[in-house]
Formats: C-alpha cells, sequence, structure tokens
C-alpha cells in the first residue's frame, strides 16, 4: 500500500493552466483533453458546435470566455494529470488566485503575436506570491506577425524571468508545421486529421545553424543548476539527455529558470511536447514546495504539511458552487487521507463535519471515489464550508495560510421589482459572496439600495446575468460607479519645515524622510519605520 501511495504521488502533477484573455487556455486544455484519450472530439470556444468542455456554463458559451476555473484529470504517459483551466480576465482574478494557491505548478500561455499583455502580468505576479514552478507555452505561431524570440525578450523584460527555449518553432505563420527539440535536436510534425500522429524527422536544413546556436545558449544556462553538467561544459563534451532534463527540473523547480516551449493549440502543433514537459519538469506534490500551516491556538507556530497519506488529515477547501443537490467543494488534499463517510474538523468553527460524498471532476461531470490521497484534488458534496476554510483530522488543528483577496474596484446597484423577486435576488446574492470573496453586496442607508461591488463591469455583468437566467428574477440595474484609489509608485524625499502658532506655546519642527512603495510580495498595506534617535521628540507627536 505505501509502495502504491509513493509510486502514485509520484506521478501525479497538480497544475494550472493561466494567461491573458484570447492567448488560448481552454482551447489548449480542449486538446490536451483529446490526446490523453479523456474526449473524442474536439470542440472550439468560439464557433458552431457544443463548446469547449471547459467551459461549460451557458453564458461561457456564449460570449467565448472562461468565467470560473474547471477542473478535470487526465492520464498521459503514466502520470496523473489534475489540470485546472482559469479565466484570463482580470474581473475574475480571485479564480486564478485560489487554484494558484493549491496548485504545485503551471503552465503560462503566452500569444505569439501579442506576447507579455497586462493580464499576464497579473497571473505572473500571483504565481510568485505563490511560489508556483511554470512552464512557459508560447502558444499561436500560426498567426501572422507571430514571433517567439520578441515573446522571449518580452518574459525577460517584463516579467523579470528567466527564459531558456527548449524547443524551436518549424516555420511560422502559415508555414508552420512543428517544432524541433533542441534536447534530443529532432523535429516532430504533427500529422493526421487533429494532429495526433508525432513523426520524428530530421531538422530541416535552414533550421540546423539556428538550432545549434541556441542549443549551446540552452546547455551554457542550464549547466548553471547542474554540476556534472558544468564540467562536462568545460571539457567540451556532450551531456547527455538525462542530464539536460535533471537541470531543465531543478533550474524550473527552484524557480531560477522558465522552460519556454512553441507550438499552435488551435492547429494542434506542439501540444504533445508540452504534455511531455509537464510529467518530466513540474513537481510532483513529494517535490513541490511545502505548504505552511498555521496552529488554530497560537498562530505564531508554523508547521509544514507533509504529503504523506498515513499522518492526520489537512486539507483545504478552495473553491465553492452551489447546486441543487448541495455545495460542491473544491479541495485540495495536502496531508493524510479523506475518506467518504468519516468526520472530520473545520478548524474555523472547531465543529465536526461528516463527508457525504466525494467525486472526481470533470469539467462539469463527476466520478464517485471512496478516498482520496495527500497530493490529490477532489471535489466533496454537501459540506457546509467557505471558501479559504482547512479540514483537520483527529490531534490537528491547523489552518493553512489565507489567499491574496484584492479589494473591489466598482459598485452598482441592483433591485428586484416585488418582495418575492427581492427574497430570490438576495439568495442569489448571498450565494455568489459565498462563492466569490471578491464579490461584496451592502447597502446604502440614505437610499435603501442594494449595492454588488466587484473586480469590474465584466465582473458584475456575470452575476446579474446568472441572476436573471438561474434565478429567474427581473433585476434592475444602477450606473456602475469606479471606486478610484491613488498610490506612489516610485520613491520620494521629503523635507518639510512645520510652524504652527495660535496662541500659546508653538510648535516647530523639521520632519525630514522618504516615502517608496512596498514590495509587491508584501503582506503589509503600509509599513512606517521610525529613524528618530535619542527619544527627544514625544510619542504622541510621531
Amino acid at each position: 500500500m505505501e509502495e502504491d501511495f509513493l509510486n502514485l504521488i509520484s506521478r501525479t502533477r497538480n497544475i494550472g493552466i493561466s494567461a491573458h484573455i484570447d492567448s488560448g487556455k481552454t482551447t489548449l486544455t480542449e486538446r490536451l483533453l483529446y490526446y490523453s484519450k479523456k474526449i473524442h472530439k474536439i470542440e472550439e470556444v468560439k464557433g458552431g458546435g457544443a463548446g469547449a468542455t471547459m467551459d461549460f456554463m451557458d453564458l461561457e458559451r456564449e460570449k467565448g470566455i472562461t468565467i470560473t476555473s474547471a477542473a478535470t484529470t487526465i492520464f498521459w504517459k503514466n502520470v496523473r494529470i489534475n489540470i485546472i483551466d482559469t479565466p484570463g480576465h482580470v474581473d475574475f482574478t480571485v479564480e486564478v488566485e485560489r487554484s494558484l494557491r493549491v496548485l504545485d505548478g503551471a503552465i503560462l500561455v503566452l500569444c505569439g503575436v501579442g506576447g507579455v499583455q497586462s493580464q499576464s502580468l497579473t497571473v505572473d505576479r500571483q504565481m510568485k506570491r505563490y511560489h508556483v514552478p511554470r512552464l512557459v507555452f508560447i502558444n499561436k505561431l500560426d498567426r501572422i506577425g507571430a514571433d517567439p524570440f520578441k515573446v522571449v525578450e518580452q518574459i525577460k523584460e517584463k516579467l523579470k524571468l528567466n527564459p531558456v527555449m527548449i524547443q524551436l518553432p518549424i516555420g511560422l505563420e502559415d508555414s508552420h508545421k512543428g517544432v524541433v527539440d533542441l534536447i534530443t535536436m529532432k523535429g516532430y510534425v504533427n500529422e493526421g486529421d487533429n494532429g495526433e500522429i508525432l513523426n520524428e524527422i530530421p531538422i530541416p536544413e535552414n533550421l540546423i545553424q539556428q538550432a545549434k546556436e541556441k542549443r549551446y545558449e540552452m546547455l551554457d544556462t542550464l549547466s548553471q543548476y547542474d554540476d556534472e553538467m558544468m564540467e562536462l561544459m568545460l571539457e567540451e563534451k556532450e551531456p547527455g539527455e538525462e542530464i539536460i532534463q535533471r537541470a531543465i527540473k531543478k533550474g524550473t523547480q527552484t524557480l531560477k529558470m522558465v522552460a519556454v516551449l512553441v507550438g499552435s493549440a488551435f492547429k494542434n502543433k506542439g501540444v504533445q511536447k508540452l504534455m511531455d514537459a509537464v510529467a518530466a519538469y513540474l513537481p510532483s506534490p513529494l517535490e513541490a514546495i511545502r505548504t505552511k500551516a498555521m496552529d488554530v491556538r497560537d498562530p505564531s507556530k508554523v508547521t509544514l504539511l507533509e504529503p504523506d497519506k498515513d499522518k492526520p488529515l489537512v486539507c483545504m477547501a478552495f473553491k465553492l458552487t452551489e447546486e441543487s443537490f448541495g455545495q460542491l467543494t473544491y479541495t485540495r488534499i495536502y496531508q493524510g487521507t479523506l475518506r467518504k463517510g468519516e468526520s472530520v474538523i473545520l478548524s474555523r468553527t472547531n465543529k465536526q463535519v461528516r463527508i457525504g460524498r466525494l467525486v472526481r471532476m470533470h469539467a462539469n461531470d463527476r466520478s464517485n471515489i471512496d478516498y482520496a490521497w495527500a497530493g490529490d484534488i477532489i471535489a466533496m458534496i454537501g459540506v457546509d464550508c467557505a471558501s479559504g476554510d482547512t479540514f483537520c483530522g483527529e490531534g490537528v488543528s491547523v489552518s493553512c495560510e489565507s489567499m491574496h483577496v484584492a479589494q473591489p474596484v466598482i459598485s452598482m446597484s441592483v433591485n428586484a421589482k416585488d418582495n418575492e423577486s427581492s427574497l430570490k435576488m438576495m439568495k442569489a446574492l448571498q450565494r455568489f459572496m459565498r462563492e466569490d470573496p471578491t464579490f461584496r453586496v451592502s447597502s446604502n442607508e440614505e437610499t435603501s439600495e442594494t449595492i454588488i461591488s466587484g473586480m469590474g463591469e465584466l465582473h458584475l455583468e456575470i452575476y446579474v446575468e446568472r441572476i436573471r437566467r438561474e434565478y429567474k428574477v427581473d433585476v434592475q440595474v444602477g450606473k456602475p460607479q469606479v471606486n478610484y484609489r491613488e498610490t506612489i509608485t516610485s520613491k520620494a524625499e521629503m523635507d518639510h519645515l512645520h510652524k504652527k502658532q495660535s496662541g500659546g506655546a508653538g510648535q516647530f519642527a523639521g520632519v525630514v524622510g522618504e516615502i517608496y512603495p512596498l514590495p509587491e510580495t508584501s503582506e503589509e498595506n503600509f509599513e512606517f519605520d521610525n529613524q528618530v534617535k535619542g527619544g527627544n521628540i514625544p510619542s504622541e507627536y510621531i
């Protein structure tokens, strides 16, 4: 049993697919499902047909965008990959945030034409916040104006990452046929109606020189992460494939580099090689950075959770959706074993909760399971909890680190035409608030209006549309109001002379200091650093 567990967990990858809007995340996920034989027909995000598998909401299919993150599990060459496809719009940023919070690795998809765009920066910042190792997939190389080398430069300049190309494209735009693997120095082209046949070919003549140069660049960078490889390079010997792959894995998992792969998901190019890279370079739960949990009774005590099925259970609910038969709670198990029918303790309330049903998700479909081990991502049905709650087994009372939740930036008023509709609307709003920490509901005392606040106009529009469709309530909405905020962007010095005379003893002081923005990774909103020496100034003035 122990052997089975270690074997299975070392062959598990929990990954997310994140990117800017319209970079091709959902299209890529559709191909991953097809090549791993999870689905038998490829559907597209836009255009006729049934719509992409992972965009299962009607609204997602109509608008051609992803609104909620969806989870699925695929098997690729003996490796189990739990995938979460996340939205690209900044309005649904909490979906990306909570997915990255529980994942061990990610694929950052960049458009071969657009390159690093505004939301790519946000997603990258979220990956850095949770120390998530990632691969970069430069997509859409079949489009006019595609230039992967320009995108690699942007990864360096805008994302401040260390990109290493481990593939070159064979042809761009209309003539994009496949990829050159710089590790094996062979070409790979996709054939068949849906690119399911991957043929190995010699590197085309016109690419041999470029491939040699790029391979040398790749080996030069990788030698920093592996001593044996460094020695071979100094002796001018060729390192073997295993050594190169080991160096890529080490560089990726220590976040010192990102491996860059290329292709076109829509044209079925380069996807199988990307799945190989996920299996080879992204960490299993055993290799991933350990998750911290703090003791509920003494928050200063922090423990690192071990991916071990025999230790006491610790798992975290990271996403909720309400369904007709109760709440569906997406859960990441960090330690121990979760079994259906058992009771666990909800650490926030210290109350026992019984686990009725456990399921493994595939977009909106599910299959029942009896238990799940540490390192897995599954869903519980009918458990009453909030997003971000931690469940513990006997003898443990810890809480996993909470997620970063952005403050709302836009508000609008909503009202229903009669009492019955108003009750239904409030029921919907309460449900959306539980599911989405960035969605807030308040009331304006002066006008007695119900105010909803969120991350953007699209965010609120989608929720209003869902109230109309799912709860059959005709909602009237007011004009959106933006909450403007200002902040400092660069360092500034101050040197101010304060004089005040209003009868009696006057005030006179020289104030010298500097103000600068905190790093993006900072937990605090504001830090005050008092450099006054000697204590001559009364504390009330400081």
